[in-house]
């Protein structure tokens, strides 16, 4: 079943209803979205096998049409505009992807606070100014990739502001989100040390003020960031191929640690305190923590077959550790899909992993882990860019609901002349079930792994991750949050439909528009006949008019199953 003909009996009857009624498109439109959010197409399953054989890349003649153009921005930034498009079409993809890396990082969300007054003795026991600040930076920075790869980062380094102790808390997360965006296009094992010394992730994962084992109390060092660094940040819970499919023995997955790794592992975190008691203002979350040799465990510390000696200093310890991690052959397969995920499908197939991992071993001048090479790599990639995949089943993901705003925001010229971005924190299920930065726990928003059950998608053997956030007032409520978005705005936020209105008389022009900014062209016939009737439906005399035309054009773009599965 394709994905027009699971979402048609929903648009159907809904469209009828709304153009009679032109009010809110609330339930009627719920029903097109869980027709969405149901689809089976987020990739092609990856080898469950232990081949470790990575074919050559095969690169195709890439067409960089308005089309493409608008295809690759939707995984290389958070949203196309008509002038990303077009950069895009005079560049080509790799020069693009260059021209990125070489922009210099747009305003730090620390200045932002500073710059926008937050830092006042009136904020230290809130968050105010931390939602303003990454909507501002996501929707409107010159450095998309940057921005694109940081909330990638974001969703897999996960620290998330309400699990923050203290005092600040918009300063502590600003200045985590900071180090990732930082280090996007740098190198992953300095991006590894960055995130271990910081503030932020100390709080999160409790190691800030971790103390050695005390051998009369019985007290042992708290495991939390020893187990999660390994788990979710480096070399995940199995051993895999080059590939990234599981090595096997006997037929069954080999583990990657043992309780006993990350006990050991465990003693390397003690002693990292903040470096200053001032809490009367935000400064000492910006920056590393450092090591009280008192509190740090001294006998030696033994994990994943590396013995660091007694009496190593903790920061000695701590580089040790994480050089060991770094050099696990599981770090190159594991960070590469974690990446792939979040930047383009969420089924790679194992030699597309296992190419992105070779870059992330060597990037062509004998360096590992070098941010650029695994970027270039994921984002050129046959597989990615093969314009054909649009036109699968078993390719793509599902668009993470913060992308779904920003790549409104962005098409349509979405602004704050306040600058107070008023859409706040939106991980509500009555908006967006998601907001940059307010992950509820280490684990994120959603799985990598997660496969709705007893669905198409779990029949295939394929995980949308994503689809984790998905339920009945889920759906409904991201209808309802975006018609509100669409047409009045949040706050001050605006956007500029002026290109919209003028092409609203004709409806075919109007969707046509909408689905290349929006949807890089990938509305099926049917979806666009059954926008294009409702939009018919609805008068054109009047301003008011034309605007409810752009307005519900809009709408029905963004629910649909085509706009809602990134391909």
């Amino acid at each position: 079943m394709t994905n027009s003909e699971l979402a048609q009996p929903g648009v159907s009857q809904s469209v009828a209803e709304y153009a009679a009624a032109q009010g809110p498109p609330v339930e009627a439109l719920a029903g097109i979205t869980v027709a969405a959010l149901a689809l089976e197409s987020c990739g092609s399953s990856s080898s469950g096998g232990s081949t470790s054989v990575v074919p050559p890349v095969v690169t195709p003649a890439f067409r960089t049409t308005a089309l493409s153009a608008s295809r690759f921005l939707a995984q290389t930034s958070m949203g196309a505009t008509a002038d990303s498009i077009a950069r895009v079409r005079t560049l080509g993809f790799d020069d693009w992807i260059t021209e990125q890396f070489n922009l210099p990082r747009s305003q730090t969300l620390w200045d932002w606070l500073v710059a926008n007054g937050y830092n006042v003795a009136g904020n230290v026991n809130n968050e105010a100014g931390f939602d303003p600040a990454m909507w501002s930076q996501l929707i409107t920075a010159s450095d998309q990739l940057r921005q694109r790869v940081g909330l990638a980062l974001l969703d897999f380094l996960v620290v998330g502001i309400s699990g923050l102790p203290g005092n600040f808390r918009q300063f502590s997360m600003a200045a985590y989100i900071d180090v990732l965006m930082d280090n996007a296009f740098g190198n992953y094992r300095i991006l590894l040390d960055q995130i271990s010394t910081n503030p932020a992730m100390g709080s999160f994962l409790t190691y800030i003020g971790n103390r050695k084992a005390n051998t009369t109390t019985g007290a042992l060092p708290d495991e939390n960031y020893a187990r999660e660094l390994m788990q979710l940040f480096t070399i995940g819970l199995t051993e895999l191929n080059v590939d990234g499919s599981q090595k096997l023995n006997a037929g069954a997955p080999i583990e990657t640690y043992s309780p006993d790794d990350v006990s050991g592992m465990a003693r390397v975190w003690t002693g990292w305190n903040l470096d200053s008691s001032d809490n009367t203002t935000p400064d000492r979350y910006r920056r590393p923590m450092v090591n009280t040799a008192s509190q740090h465990e001294t006998g030696a510390k033994i994990f994943l077959g590396k013995t660091i000696s007694a009496n190593t200093n903790g920061v000695d310890s701590k580089n040790q550790a994480l050089d060991t991690l770094f050099a696990h052959a599981n770090i190159a397969p594991f960070v590469s899909r974690r990446l792939i995920q979040r930047l383009v499908t969420s089924n790679p197939s194992a030699a597309y992993v296992g190419r992105v991992a070779a870059a992330f071993v060597n990037n062509g001048s004998g360096v590992r882990g070098d941010m650029k090479a695994i970027i270039r790599a994921i984002l050129t990639d046959s597989e990615a860019r093969n314009d054909a995949a649009s036109a699968s089943s078993s390719f793509g993901k599902v668009r993470d609901p913060v992308l779904r705003l920003t790549g409104w925001a962005r098409a349509f010229g979405a602004n704050s002349p306040g600058n107070g971005w008023a859409f706040g924190d939106t991980s509500a299920v009555t908006r967006l079930a998601q907001s940059p930065g307010r992950s509820p726990s280490v684990f994120g928003f959603f799985r990598p792994g997660y496969t709705p059950p007893n669905s198409a998608i779990a029949n295939a053997n394929l995980v949308a991750p994503e689809l984790q956030l998905a339920n009945e007032t889920s759906v409904v409520g991201y209808v309802n949050y975006m018609q509100t978005v669409i047409s009045t705005g949040i706050g001050d936020v605006r956007a500029n439909y002026t290109d919209l209105i003028a092409k609203a008389p004709v409806s075919s022009t109007l969707i046509e528009e909408i689905n290349l900014t929006l949807a890089a062209g990938q509305l099926s016939a049917a979806t666009s006949a059954q926008i294009k009737a409702v939009v018919d439906g609805m008068s054109a005399d009047t301003t008011a008019a034309l605007n409810n035309r752009v307005y519900v054009a809009l709408l029905l773009t963004l629910a649909s199953p085509e706009y809602l599965v990134q391909k």
